[in-house]
């Protein structure tokens, strides 16, 4: 956001001697030329010599302000405008002060008796604009913007400053028009291409975004801001080792929370968890309620098996719009109050497999005595219903009655104190409907004949932060084809299922994925199979709470559920783990898998019978 602050137009005061004209005239030059430390004793000598030299009150203020010195900066435009209150110059720049200050009212009456006086001011017109913006008045910045450059069309600043109003509404095309006409203007403007970058972002265009942001850099090597955009653009295309360095930059030159929140999520996003915390640590030294920072070092705490400090870190997890979009007005969040007789209400907070994971919780607190409804997405409705502990199952913002408590589903946890041995892993809570598992039973039987029958998923929602490295191709399982005891069935939903089209006719699992109309279809298919192998998935929460056997394919920046190092789950008492060593290389772990069904062909045929609670 660009605000214009005026240092020229030093005008000559007859009054004045020809030393003082020429000590204010040296001031103003070095002033535009960025030598402050040369202009300022410039300005106060020529103070000593006048104290009421208007031009030189004015532009010390300036300098003043540029400098932030706010205080002095006002002290020194009030009183040059007690002597000269028809200076526009003045009053706009008196505005600027009184914006710096936090004084959003008294910076609108600055730049308003400006524009009474000087109506074509177009600074004025791009000033008051910004104080709108900060406002939160938009369109009305927006109008003030489009005057201004009405007025001036080569206002760099003011076009700038229109795409970034523009940008706040979603209209980005228009945003990415204004910062086009910036770049004409001034072709090595940073700012255009760090904002033009910024819109490109919020379009998906990532490839034009960061080639914008790497142009924004070349102009300003110590552009921080851009930094760690770029390092944020390439991190979500998963390279996490470029945007560190981009991280660290940005750190070295503005190390401030969300720069060193920024570093550390790239180097847990590289598996290097023993690194990443010291800088969500530092972070929270600089602000101990950044929640970013509560957030990832939870993260990093759960993953290493530390649940007391990390679910306590989860707890401060919330951004106030996130926690606003679920909270049940009028209800208190339960914190962990005795619940015999009282009715409470969980919501799930974050994704499919996430919602699966933590629906085991409602039978937990229904032993602590209370009556327990539960919110998820609607494609695990079906599923949520069949939960013990469930009284009712609503869709998220359906519910309906009264309740004494309501919590966000990955939060009972915490307030159930759940430590790694304490863990609620009693399996199967989840179950398939009846009618739907004797439906599947003839077909998969027909198709596997005696053969093992094992499910596979390879990929995920691309849109997931970390898709890249937990999601293979299905020519990565090429060596499971030469299994012969084997019939394979694919549980792959989403884009990826298109990857099967290009599979050699020997490699094709059965695909029956296009009658997988929802949970309830998958998690019946998979109690008719004896094993599935899945990346982490939905799927694998899913065959893990039915109680089936599930080996989960794990990229080497695994999420904190899996923990470290280990091959088994606390929260799945019939997952087995298969970790990559090198972060993106899935071709051990494949063999690992097909090495682990040659010789075990035994450990697949487990059977966990899903039978509906009494």
């Amino acid at each position: 956001m660009e605000q214009h602050a005026h240092t020229g137009d030093a005008r000559h005061d007859p009054a004045s001697t020809s030393y003082l004209a020429a000590l204010v005239a040296n001031a103003l030059h070095a002033h535009r030329s960025g030598h402050f430390e040369q202009a300022a004793p410039l300005y106060q000598e020529a103070l000593a010599i006048d104290p009421i030299h208007t031009e030189a009150l004015h532009y010390y203020g300036v300098l003043q302000h540029q400098r932030r010195d706010h205080a002095a900066a006002a002290d020194l435009l009030d009183h040059a405008l007690l002597l000269e209150p028809a200076d526009a110059v003045c009053w706009s720049n008196r505005g600027l002060v009184a914006a710096a200050l936090g004084r959003h009212e008294e910076a609108l009456q600055c730049y308003g008796q400006a524009l009474h006086l000087q109506p074509d001011f177009a600074d004025a017109r791009n000033n008051l604009g910004v104080t709108l913006q900060a406002r939160g008045d938009l369109e009305g910045a927006a109008q003030q913007y489009r005057q201004a450059l009405g007025l001036n069309p080569s206002l760099v600043d003011a076009h700038l400053n229109l795409g970034t109003a523009l940008t706040k509404l979603e209209r980005h095309d228009e945003a990415l028009a204004c910062y086009e006409q910036a770049l004409s203007l001034d072709p090595h403007s940073a700012d255009a291409y760090f904002n033009a970058g910024n819109a490109l972002t919020a379009k998906g265009d990532s490839a034009a975004a960061i080639a914008h942001f790497r142009r924004a850099i070349e102009l300003r090597p110590a552009f921080a801001n851009a930094h760690i955009n770029l390092g944020s653009a390439v991190g979500k295309l998963g390279e996490y080792a470029e945007a560190e360095q981009h991280y660290r930059r940005a750190v070295a030159l503005k190390p401030n929370p969300t720069n060193l929140v920024c570093l550390g999520g790239s180097l847990g996003a590289q598996g290097r968890v023993d690194e990443e915390e010291v800088f969500y640590r530092r972070a929270l030294e600089l602000d101990p309620g950044y929640v970013d920072a509560h957030q990832n070092l939870a993260w990093a705490r759960l993953k290493r098996g530390d649940y007391t400090q990390g679910w306590a870190e989860f707890a401060k997890r919330w951004r106030p719009h996130d926690y606003a979009a679920i909270a049940i007005e009028g209800v208190p969040e339960w914190h962990g109050e005795p619940l015999e007789g009282r009715a409470i209400l969980l919501v799930g907070d974050q994704g499919f497999g996430d919602q699966m994971q933590f629906l085991r919780y409602a039978h937990v607190l229904a032993e602590l005595g209370a009556t327990v409804d539960v919110c998820v997405r609607e494609p695990l409705l079906p599923l949520a219903q069949r939960v013990p502990g469930v009284h009712r199952a609503w869709r998220i913002g359906q519910a309906e009655g009264r309740y004494d408590f309501w919590a966000p589903l990955m939060s009972v946890p915490s307030c159930v104190r759940t430590e790694l041995s304490t863990i609620p892993a009693n399996v199967p809570y989840l179950f398939a409907d009846e009618a739907k598992l004797d439906l599947w039973r003839g077909r998969v039987e027909k198709a596997a004949g005696s053969r093992r029958k094992i499910g596979l998923v390879w990929a995920g929602s691309p849109t997931f932060g970390n898709d890249r490295y937990r999601s293979m191709r299905f020519e990565d399982l090429a060596p499971l084809a030469s299994l012969d005891d084997v019939a394979w069935f694919s549980l792959q939903k989403g884009p990826s299922q298109a990857q099967l089209a290009d599979a050699p006719d020997n490699a094709l699992p059965r695909d029956f994925t296009a009658e997988l109309h929802d949970f309830t279809d998958t998690a019946a298919l998979v109690m008719n199979l004896d094993l599935v192998i899945a990346v982490d998935t939905g799927v694998a929460h899913l065959t893990g709470a039915l109680g089936k056997p599930v080996w989960v394919m794990l990229p080497a920046n695994s999420d904190w559920r899996w923990l470290e190092h280990r091959t088994d789950s606390p929260w799945y008492p019939t997952a087995r783990l298969f970790r990559q060593a090198a972060l993106g290389d899935w071709a051990p772990v494949v063999e690992n898998v097909a090495q682990a069904l040659r010789h075990e062909p035994s450990s697949p045929r487990l059977h966990h019978e899903s039978v509906l609670p009494q």
